[in-house]
């Protein structure tokens, strides 16, 4: 799936981690420790990145790239 990739690199790209840091099924805070200002930052730079309306509350630490990648594709 290009898609799950594009969102993987660019959380990496956002937060400043290595790709493969970054666990398909696993939570954003568990595998890299996000903390709510970079969940922030995430949601409205995959937004413009993706060319779509991220709010807030739709992705958080709870989150894993793999539903975010869902999300994307269900919003593009």
């Amino acid at each position: 799936m290009a898609l799950k990739e594009d969102v993987v690199n660019a959380i990496a790209d956002i937060l400043d981690v290595k790709a493969d840091e970054i666990k398909d099924s696993e939570t954003l805070y568990d595998s890299i420790g996000v903390d709510s200002t970079e969940m922030v930052e995430l949601c409205v730079s995959l937004g413009k990145k993706f060319g779509i309306k991220i709010a807030t509350n739709e992705i958080t630490k709870s989150s894993t790239p793999l539903e975010i990648a869902a999300l994307v594709e269900k919003k593009k």
